[in-house]
């Protein structure tokens, strides 16, 4: 397993994702080209280097600036607690959502979930179609910046997918991320203007990790679903 591919339960306990003291642009686990010619190599390298870069920064200077028991806190306690203070939460949600965005992805993806998501996908959704199709709207309807996301409601046992605009992360209500697509322009524009949809349909056709997304799945489903 390439070492920068781990599942989100491993994420969170990582410098990352841990104590908010001191947040950390972290590296791409795969080269600024590796992505094409899906996502070119300079929407790549903008989106990384300057606007995850950007969030980070912010974060950091907003949490040495306020309170001091913010450095205890992990940036999902932040995400959790301070939603009313707008630019700490854009900064550091911004910053958790761009470093699991990175990791739903990677070349040569794309197709499929394969094991016990697939089934958990048909069972809850009807078919993977019907998910699809579920997905595609929230990433399209999203308006204006956002995010859409396949999440694990732990008190229902239930796959949901869930449409965020801004900074919104599904954490905030109670449910596990396990896959995500950002619809931020910045995330398309250079490649593809306005056809958020061709995008769309590229990430899921030749880019989403779903072994990744199983990793997710499996580190927070009880395995007692009935399916």
């Amino acid at each position: 397993m390439n070492p920068q591919k781990l599942p989100l339960s491993a994420l969170f306990a990582s410098a990352a994702f841990a104590s908010a003291a001191s947040l950390e642009l972290p590296q791409l686990p795969y080269g600024y080209d590796a992505l094409e010619p899906v996502i070119s190599q300079k929407t790549l390298m903008t989106h990384h280097t300057k606007h995850h870069a950007k969030y980070v920064n912010t974060a950091n200077q907003l949490i040495e600036s306020g309170d001091a028991a913010l450095k205890d806190l992990s940036q999902e306690q932040i995400m959790t607690f301070y939603q009313d203070n707008i630019g700490l939460f854009n900064n550091v949600a911004q910053s958790w959502n761009h470093n699991f965005y990175w990791h739903c992805m990677k070349p040569g993806g794309g197709g499929e979930p394969q094991g016990k998501l697939a089934d958990k996908i048909t069972h809850d959704f009807g078919s993977f179609g019907n998910f699809m199709d579920e997905m595609e709207s929230a990433a399209l309807t999203a308006f204006g910046s956002g995010w859409a996301w396949l999440g694990y409601y732990q008190d229902e046992q239930k796959l949901v997918v869930v449409k965020t605009t801004g900074a919104g992360n599904p954490i905030t209500d109670g449910i596990v991320p396990i896959l995500t697509i950002d619809v931020w322009e910045h995330a398309y524009y250079l490649d593809y203007q306005e056809k958020r949809k061709a995008y769309v349909n590229a990430f899921f056709d030749k880019l989403v990790d779903w072994e990744f997304a199983e990793m997710n799945y499996a580190a927070f489903a009880t395995g007692k679903e009935e399916l």
